[in-house]
């Protein structure tokens, strides 16, 4: 079993946000997949950026705001 750090992004409304999450390879036809504990991970970013709660969000990983490019 090997684990790779990765980044996941998270799109929620005005918001997007980088978190790290370990992959975890191994030789099953399930491969790669994520631990139990970073999917909750990345459901509890996706959660606080929906409530608009950023201070929770940037305790989970890098947030950005989302800004429109007139054209």
């Amino acid at each position: 079993m090997i684990e790779k750090i990765t980044t996941k992004l998270v799109h929620e409304g005005e918001f997007a946000a980088e978190v790290d999450v370990a992959l975890i390879i191994t030789e099953d036809e399930w491969s790669p997949f994520l631990s139990l504990q970073d999917a909750y991970k990345l459901d509890d970013m996706r959660d606080a950026l929906r409530r608009g709660d950023i201070d929770a969000a940037s305790r989970l990983g890098r947030v950005f705001r989302l800004i429109p490019v007139a054209t």
